[in-house]
């Protein structure tokens, strides 16, 4: 019997089966185990850390939907999330999915600050930050940083979102990445 693991295909194009992760601190948040239609209908909100078994492609596309203009509007996220990935395929020739996990590695902080109240003082203190936190503060990000670059642009969301995964993985100055060495620095400053 074959016991390896049969992998779906993403969009029907992208096999996931060749990405690689290379932090390993994050690798058991990050699922690339597609199902065919990337709904799962939030099976996943039943225990805490089930949010780990969802797709990391269908994460992006729940956080895509979380804006005032996508809200609910599932298809819509899939359409934008399907055509980014293929103006990524286009601009660098790597798999998409790659590109993502590697934008996610990237734009991920590592710290951020909580506030303890001594006294009547509040006091900032920088404090570690969980692998599911930062897969998700990721995630939030790299939404964000293509929302901000498509409102009132002539530019598309497929292809500011594109721009920001390709930038994100490759460590370049974007809105994510600027984003996450905000909270760093804040955190640096905390201790």
């Amino acid at each position: 019997m074959d016991t390896e693991v049969q992998f779906g295909k993403v969009f029907n194009k992208w096999d996931p089966a060749d990405v690689m992760i290379k932090d390993i601190g994050i690798e058991r948040h990050i699922s690339l185990m597609p199902v065919s239609a990337l709904h799962s209908g939030g099976a996943h909100a039943s225990q805490q850390f089930e949010e780990s078994k969802v797709c990391i492609v269908e994460r992006l596309i729940n956080k895509i939907m979380r804006s005032e203009h996508n809200t609910g509007k599932k298809l819509m996220a899939y359409r934008i999330v399907n055509t980014a990935f293929d103006l990524v395929h286009a601009a660098t020739g790597q798999n998409p999915l790659q590109v993502l996990v590697d934008a996610i590695q990237n734009a991920g902080p590592r710290e951020e600050t909580i506030r303890l109240r001594f006294g009547g003082i509040l006091v900032p203190k920088a404090v570690d930050m969980s692998s599911q936190r930062r897969v998700d503060q990721a995630l939030m990000f790299i939404t964000l940083g293509a929302e901000k670059c498509a409102f009132k642009n002539k530019k598309r969301i497929e292809q500011c979102l594109a721009d920001e995964l390709i930038a994100a993985s490759r460590n370049a100055k974007c809105f994510s990445v600027n984003k996450k060495e905000e909270k760093e620095r804040i955190a640096r400053a905390a201790r």
